[in-house]
């Protein structure tokens, strides 16, 4: 609660003047920098152009104006194709388990040690200026810079990918970007041609049922899982190789939004996680996550009921637990958000000695295309001279020249074998990284896909079952929200028909939504197994009681009670939550005469900001505030989406008994406080039926 308002205004005292035309100028003064050129030159003028005259044409020789539009001309780079949408921090990783007897990789054998780190979390689908709030998977990737080199490890908060040879990734971006006749949807995958395209390709079905589910909407960046996705190999100091899938648990567990609230706070605040990540390390509460590891042999691989280099799979935990080895912490936020979001450029092939690739086609495919797009997007094969991208171990080689080359090499030998230089780099079998020396088979050279990766409905029913009621509800309606936006019949008749191949009850409940008849079953090109379900694929089943990096929102008026404003602040905070105060106006004078400002408006600051509410008005605010819509919808999202709410008398007399609010244990009185901290720390979903028409 900020009650130490400052209005007053630091420019008077920044040597202000006004020039001819009412302009401002601040010039330079005492210790004050003068603005320069990029060469050096100081400005005297950044207001004016240089003219023939008052009123007369600029000049051509007005190099300070050239440069300055100039620059500003060219300030855009290509954004990326997909992951456009990003936000990222500084931290560091740290291991807790040596690792040495599975690889050599020095950042997994060397315990206790914080390495520094930079990871950028994403969606996929949307552009650049998109929100950060649609359905979709969400991109989770970890640049670790190790003393042996960069180690990249890019992934997902899915475990599991779309498609499964990388020749298809270009068919998938283009069917869920917006469609190209019409520009339109936008960060969306709910249009015709997506669905065409998943429903003719079976593949899709595991990563899709993921999409549909809770996992797509997370509650902060901070509460979502990281996986890398396909199998890699560790290859430890005998050559011994051990396949390894990589996973990161945030400590805060996984949680996630109701699909409505995450509608609304698309249109509050396009940039809710994003500015969730600022605030959270701003205050000290930073995101950390557990690193864990699935290790495997290629004999224990070969008894799995699926091929582990499939892309579309996931290893489930009962079947090859998770190992924790350390854990992330994120730190710091960018300085510079172009500098080091934008301009960081990850790639699944940069790894350390003791860490290999698994002949997974999508990984391999990966490890071609995340290198050119970063030469196309920005401009260089240079691009890892960027202080983001650059190592922070010793590197050396003989790569020259290229656009924009920062290094100056002090040589006249940029080659090997070498005999003029000998203080130049050479290659090292002690130190240097050694791919596996791995027996292919004797397989024909063809364009082919293996049989092991035909069974594509086992894993995506597996998910399903595993699901809590709430959960398996939620999915549902995501299918028929998503479906109800395809206007192609044959194309959503098609996709029940591959429903049904994961679940009857799904498929008809999907279908009834829809108002459509069930199809016949899609044929399966392998037999669909019923496998055991995972407890550890739920949300909602296991997600943690807990306040620590919520958000409370705290309704106040002019009159408002300080003493009980200050009491519900401290015991949220005590309970590791975070508080903002909403009000009529951005200013309020509470009852003891205190002027506070408010973080929020009622009308900019909606309920769906915030993980639970509370109401602290006098009757005659009370009364003003029945009569305003955003008021109204202040309490009735809030219920809607199952968040605890306090009231206060007023608050009762005067709003809530004119709403469809029931008063279940989540809705108490501001007598209840320790009631209210506990329910806070979760949602009722007991409550969801009774407010939301579920498929």
């Amino acid at each position: 609660m900020n009650n130490n308002i400052d209005h007053t205004d630091p420019a008077k005292d920044m040597n202000t003047e006004r020039g001819n035309g009412g302009e401002t100028h601040q010039r330079a003064d005492g210790d004050t920098k003068a603005m320069t050129t990029q060469q050096g030159v100081v400005i005297s003028d950044n207001q004016n152009s240089l003219k023939a005259g008052a009123r007369g044409p600029a000049l051509l020789e007005d190099f300070v104006l050239r440069e300055k539009i100039n620059h500003f001309d060219h300030e855009r780079i290509p954004e990326r194709i997909v992951h456009a949408r990003g936000s990222a921090a500084h931290g560091y990783f740290e291991l807790t388990e040596s690792l040495e007897e599975f690889t050599t990789a020095k950042i997994l054998t060397e315990t206790g040690k914080q390495t520094p780190l930079f990871t950028r979390f994403s969606t996929v689908a949307g552009n650049k200026g998109s929100k950060d709030t649609p359905r979709d998977v969400r991109g989770f990737a970890v640049k670790i810079y190790t003393e042996e080199g960069n180690w990249d490890i890019v992934g997902n908060n899915m475990p599991i990918f779309f498609i499964q040879d990388a020749m298809k990734f270009p068919d998938l971006v283009h069917a869920v970007k917006p469609e190209p006749d019409r520009g339109f949807p936008q960060a969306a995958s709910a249009h015709d041609t997506f669905w065409d395209f998943v429903s003719l390709s079976p593949e899709t079905m595991h990563n899709v049922i993921w999409l549909m589910s809770d996992r797509a909407l997370p509650r902060s960046l901070g509460m979502m899982e990281g996986f890398g996705i396909h199998s890699y190999r560790f290859i430890n100091k005998d050559g011994k190789s051990t396949f390894v899938r990589f996973h990161w648990k945030p400590v805060l567990g996984v949680q996630s939004l109701i699909w409505d609230e995450a509608v609304k706070i698309s249109g509050a605040d396009p940039d809710y996680n994003r500015r969730d990540l600022f605030e959270s390390i701003n205050n000290g509460d930073y995101p950390e996550w557990e690193f864990g590891v699935q290790l495997f042999t290629e004999e224990e691989a070969n008894e799995f009921p699926f091929d582990h280099l499939d892309a579309t799979k996931l290893i489930p935990e009962e079947m090859v637990p998770v190992r924790i080895v350390g854990k992330m912490v994120l730190n710091r936020y960018p300085d510079n958000f172009f500098a080091e979001t934008e301009q960081v450029a990850f790639c699944p092939s940069h790894l350390p000695p003791g860490i290999d690739f698994s002949n997974d086609p999508l990984l391999q495919g990966r490890l071609f295309s995340y290198l050119d797009t970063q030469l196309s997007r920005l401009g260089s094969p240079n691009f890892a001279q960027i202080p983001i991208n650059a190592p922070k171990c010793p590197f050396a080689n003989n790569q020259q020249d290229g656009h924009m080359q920062m290094h100056v090499p002090k040589t006249r030998v940029l080659y090997e074998p070498q005999s003029l230089d000998p203080t130049r780099p050479r290659e090292s079998i002690k130190k240097g990284f050694e791919s596996f020396h791995e027996q292919l088979d004797d397989g024909v050279k063809g364009r082919v896909r293996a049989e092991s990766f035909a069974d594509h409905y086992s894993q995506p029913r597996m998910f399903y079952l595993s699901q809590t009621p709430t959960e398996q509800a939620h999915i549902a309606s995501a299918y028929a929200f998503e479906l109800g936006k395809v206007d192609t019949a044959h194309v959503r008749t098609r996709m029940l028909g591959h429903l049904l191949n994961i679940d009857e009850d799904l498929a008809q409940r999907v279908a009834k939504a829809l108002g459509m008849e069930l199809p016949e079953a899609a044929e399966p090109a392998a037999p669909i197994q019923d496998m055991a379900t995972s407890e550890k694929l739920q949300t909602i089943g296991l997600t943690p009681k807990t306040l620590k990096s919520r958000l409370i929102g705290i309704l106040v008026a002019e009159g408002s009670k300080h003493s009980e404003i200050k009491k519900f602040e401290e015991a949220a905070k005590a309970a590791g939550a975070r508080v903002k105060i909403v009000a009529p106006s951005k200013e309020v004078v509470l009852d003891d005469d205190t002027r506070i400002q408010a973080d929020e408006r009622v009308a900019g600051g909606p309920s769906v900001m915030f993980d639970a509410v509370v109401s602290i008005i006098m009757p005659e605010q009370a009364k003003k505030l029945a009569k305003d819509s955003a008021t109204l919808d202040w309490f009735n999202d809030a219920y809607a989406h199952c968040k605890a709410i306090a009231y206060c008398g007023a608050t009762d007399e005067f709003i809530l008994s004119k709403l469809p609010i029931e008063k279940d244990a989540f809705v108490t009185p501001l007598a209840e406080l320790d009631s209210f901290i506990e329910n806070a720390k979760s949602r009722l979903w007991e409550r969801e039926p009774k407010v939301r028409d579920l498929a």
